[in-house]
């Protein structure tokens, strides 16, 4: 009998993945989709910051952001990265290390197309993790953007998503004492079976 049980139980993680998120959306007062995501740089410099997971796909977790950022410059480097995501209110997280690709398709145009226009146009205003003069310039580059590109913006070339294809998944749950609950799925290559264990707390 298996050991994973409750809400542990199932055989495919990103299943399991789905339902906690989907509790988090309504334990959560915001942003349930938030996650922790860390990269490498040239030097071996870590780096770490707060962005969304959009979707969470049969087999990967996408989520979006500005090409010309740090962070797109450390996952073209190194094409890995990690991320958490942890609800307080649940008292869980999920970890997920994995291999890195971009979603610069019609995805990416169809999440673009979703988004608000404010958010649409920050998108093409924002020179991302680039040093700003002001305030007050970054709201001018959004007022110039908003008169050129009109109410229906095209994507910006430089703005898309990313796919983190997991080699590590690990669903772990606060328990008394300190006695917490984890569970890793592990696979040395992407499409192998996976290899799950219960890891001491």
């Amino acid at each position: 009998m298996s050991d994973r049980q409750g809400k542990f139980a199932g055989e495919n993680p990103f299943e399991i993945a789905r339902v906690w998120l989907k509790e988090a959306e309504l334990a959560e007062v915001n942003d349930p989709n938030a996650m922790a995501l860390s990269t490498v740089d040239a030097d071996g410099l870590p780096n770490v910051r707060m962005v969304l997971l959009k979707e969470i796909e049969d087999s990967a977790f996408v989520f979006y952001t500005n090409y010309n950022s740090a962070k797109a410059e450390e996952l073209e480097y190194a094409k890995k990265a990690a991320f958490v995501m942890h609800w307080k209110s649940l008292q869980r997280q999920i970890r997920v290390r994995g291999i890195v690709e971009k979603e610069d398709g019609v995805q990416a145009d169809n999440y673009y197309t979703s988004r608000s226009l404010k958010s649409r146009i920050g998108a093409w205003a924002s020179d991302q993790s680039s040093p700003i003069e002001s305030r007050t310039n970054l709201m001018a580059k959004v007022a110039q953007f908003t008169k050129t590109k009109g109410l229906n913006p095209a994507r910006p070339p430089f703005w898309g998503g990313y796919r983190i294809s997991p080699l590590e998944i690990e669903f772990w749950a606060d328990g008394s004492f300190r006695l917490h609950d984890r569970f890793q799925w592990a696979r040395k290559k992407i499409g192998e079976q996976w290899q799950i264990s219960r890891l001491s707390p």
